[in-house]
């Protein structure tokens, strides 16, 4: 009997193989290039509907409880039920150091986390991801009414928010918010930079790697922008 594959079937096979391929590579040992590669091409199987799902078995669990966890990425993503992690960049147990917050900020609690995966696990690469349709954002945007906790955590978000204001006063309420969505991951890294002399120093020396990124939550697909525009100013060189 013949059988017919179609394009999106082949390339869902091909991104399979690819994967299983990849999986056992694991994280140690991974530079934080090679740790981005493999989160694009975990979110490419992802919008592609050719997810494998690696280390989600029984085995990964034994070997992650016997040799501890190995992450080959930080992600400083927002709180979203809409942002799985693992399931966007198509990953498993012990694959992603998860920081979630509303807003992804970087404050005390998230930078904090973000120098344990660095220092002590040897994550090679931190990703602030933001997303379409934040509701911090929109929240400090609009500035709507908050609870005293709230506008605490969401804080971090005002500045972001006055730049873009400032620069597009002009600009229609959609365009504010996705502007300040964007402007709101630089300031993150941003607020990293400043608030952590480790990170700052592993980054001046090549050990780590943080960049920004915004996830589109109608396609699926990430979005990728690379390091801060201003890099070698906040990293003093």
């Amino acid at each position: 009997m013949k059988r017919f594959f179609t394009a999106t079937t082949m390339t869902a096979l091909l991104f399979a193989l690819c994967a299983l391929a990849m999986a056992s590579s694991g994280g140690p040992g991974l530079s934080a290039d090679e740790a981005l590669g493999k989160l694009k091409e975990g979110n490419m199987r992802y919008v592609a509907a050719a997810s494998v799902a690696p280390h989600q078995d029984a085995a990964r669990r034994h070997e992650t409880t016997a040799g501890g966890q190995h992450p080959f990425a930080t992600i400083l993503s927002c709180a979203d039920s809409r942002v799985p992690l693992e399931i966007v960049f198509d990953q498993g147990v012990g694959d992603i150091f998860a920081v979630r917050v509303a807003g992804n900020v970087a404050a005390v609690d998230e930078i904090g986390t973000m120098e344990y995966g660095a220092e002590h696990l040897g994550v090679p690469l931190i990703v602030v991801l933001g997303h379409t349709k934040c509701g911090a954002v929109t929240a400090v945007v609009k500035n709507e009414p908050v609870t005293e906790n709230i506008g605490k955590l969401v804080s971090p978000i005002v500045p972001a928010v006055k730049s873009v204001k400032s620069r597009f006063a002009s600009s229609d309420l959609e365009e504010l918010i996705n502007k300040s969505i964007e402007a709101n991951i630089w300031q993150a890294i941003s607020d990293i930079y400043a608030k952590s002399p480790l990170l700052k120093q592993m980054a001046a020396a090549g050990k780590v790697k943080v960049v920004g990124a915004l996830y589109d939550i109608d396609s699926g697909e990430v979005h990728w922008f690379g390091e801060h525009p201003s890099v070698a100013t906040l990293l003093g060189k």
